[in-house]
């Protein structure tokens, strides 16, 4: 993978909805594999990673900051794997995190995370790369949230005025930070109008405590 620092990034749209895979950005294998529900997730849960705002939009990055999420999480939370199922780096490139989410969200399935505590049998949970408690959400990050949460609630048929919530709003923290958190709002509009004039046939654990997702990630800037 030399080459993925000069390699220009798929974008992610909800009708060609790429997604770099677990084998691309090089995951660990999991302690164990993720439980799978034969249902879809109530809700999308949003999280920002309180990590770095790197500047540093290139896939070389992105596969680096998915290998260091699963490692924290498996070397310092103790989890199975990468606790959230979707990853999305600040230059908007879309990424598997838990083993076989992919996989399942195409089947309509949830492979259950450890993202959200006492709620991860029915949400998914998404990271954005970057840290908003004050600072202002990339426009790449932005549309690329925005299109993921189109194609999921495409995939499960849910109603994005009710599914898309952010992390605080289950657990007693600050994620995802009061600038991407107040954008929330906008953000279940966008995706109501983009589900309104769009035609869908295009497409195709809880642990028990709280542990921090990541620490600061200065080293990956």
């Amino acid at each position: 993978m030399a080459d993925e620092g000069m390699a220009v990034p798929v974008d992610f749209t909800a009708e060609n909805p790429h997604i770099y895979t677990r084998a691309q950005w090089n995951a660990r294998p999991p302690r164990r594999p993720a439980k799978v529900l034969k249902r879809a997730p109530d809700h999308i849960i949003v999280h920002h990673t309180a990590t770095a705002n790197t500047s540093d939009v290139s896939l070389s990055h992105a596969f680096s900051l998915s290998r260091y999420i699963q490692n924290f999480h498996m070397n310092k939370n103790g989890w199975d794997d990468t606790g959230q199922q979707l990853t999305i780096s600040r230059g908007g490139i879309v990424m598997e995190g838990r083993n076989r989410s992919l996989k399942a969200i195409r089947a309509g399935d949830l492979a259950v995370g450890a993202q959200v505590l006492h709620h991860n049998q029915h949400t998914l949970g998404i990271e954005n790369e970057g840290t908003y408690t004050s600072r202002a959400v990339p426009g790449k990050l932005w549309g690329s949230l925005l299109e993921v949460c189109v194609w999921l609630c495409r995939q499960y048929n849910l109603d994005p005025a009710q599914a898309i919530v952010g992390h605080r709003d289950y657990n007693n923290t600050s994620c995802p930070g009061d600038r991407l958190y107040a954008r929330l709002p906008e953000l279940r509009r966008a995706v109501a109008a983009r589900l309104e004039t769009s035609n869908p046939s295009q497409n195709n654990a809880d642990n028990g405590s709280i542990l921090p997702i990541l620490p600061p990630l200065d080293n990956l800037t």
